[in-house]
């Protein structure tokens, strides 16, 4: 079900590579009515802004785009965090929590800013099940969803309906728990046309455990996949269209990738059917992230403030 139009302008928190990636895409979707972008270095924040005017005059979008401070981001219908602090991440296992102490200060202090913010927030920063549930916590906000899951899923049907040689959309299945190596296929729940298909796990998660690393190998960063992702929950999240994403939200004692109904862009988590060997995998992610929430410091400020120096990209 659809319905025209979107209530308010868009914030953006993070003018690098993933937030340049989310901007373009939601100029040439016209969803959001204005573009307001936020970032520690103004210049680049004004150079993104400069580059999407030119976008909209050439495309005939009606999107504007416009620097701002974080406290103006107040009045935006969603808000989507795609920063990344300056670290280098060597890890060649659990690459995703490479940036969880360098990412975490920078995270709870754009949260600190935005605490009580009414509208939607995206976070997409990894570990983006670790940073939403960080930023939910700090700002007080009760509609902030991690887009991770949302992403595996759809690198799930692609991977499966290639394999099989079936088009995508007839593939319906989720990968829900940690945007990482918690990542659980629901490979019991899934359908192709409607009917039980026997999914070839193993090709199927080399390809999940791969397919990030080869893209960020020619490419430098995965980026339109995430925008993409964000595309496609602001259209449900804000009461555009209906429909189901695989969102990181509370569960039990943690915050993991669950799929989440819309209607009327009102969440409902809507946790598949499982098999015995899917819900201990999900119970041990949960009980995985959950200790690696709790031995973040409660309060981690960094050596300067990070809303107003250094990169974020």
């Amino acid at each position: 079900m659809s319905r025209a139009g979107c209530a308010g302008p868009v914030g953006i928190v993070g003018a690098g590579a993933v937030g340049q990636a989310v901007a373009t895409t939601l100029m040439t979707s016209a969803l959001p009515e204005q573009l307001l972008l936020a970032s520690r270095t103004a210049g680049q924040a004004a150079a993104l802004a400069d580059d999407l005017d030119d976008m909209r005059q050439a495309a005939g979008s009606p999107v504007r785009a416009q620097t701002c401070a974080i406290a103006d981001l107040s009045a935006c219908a969603a808000v989507v965090i795609a920063l990344r602090a300056s670290f280098a991440n060597t890890r060649q296992a659990d690459v995703r929590m490479g940036g969880l102490r360098a990412n975490a200060p920078v995270v709870r202090a754009v949260a600190g800013a935005l605490r009580g913010f009414h509208g939607t927030v995206l976070v997409v920063t990894n570990p983006v099940d670790l940073m939403t549930r960080l930023f939910a916590e700090v700002s007080g906000c009760r509609r902030v969803f991690g887009i991770g899951s949302n992403l595996d899923t759809a690198r799930y049907r692609l991977a499966l309906a290639t394999s099989l040689d079936v088009p995508a959309d007839a593939v319906q299945g989720h990968v829900i728990g940690e945007h990482g190596d918690g990542a659980v296929v629901c490979a019991s729940a899934t359908t192709v046309n409607g009917l039980p298909v026997t999914v070839p796990l193993q090709h199927i998660r080399d390809e999940l455990r791969t397919r990030p690393g080869l893209i960020s190998a020619g490419v430098g960063r995965t980026r339109a996949g995430p925008a993409g992702a964000v595309l496609s929950t602001l259209r449900k999240a804000l009461g555009v269209t209906d429909g189901v994403e695989e969102l990181s939200v509370a569960y039990g004692e943690s915050w993991l990738g669950i799929p989440v109904r819309f209607r009327a862009g009102a969440p409902v988590p809507s946790l598949p059917g499982l098999d015995a060997d899917e819900q201990r995998q999900l119970t041990a992610t949960a009980l995985r992230l959950r200790d690696a929430y709790a031995a973040l410091p409660t309060s981690s400020p960094p050596s300067r403030d990070p809303l107003d120096s250094g990169p974020i990209r």
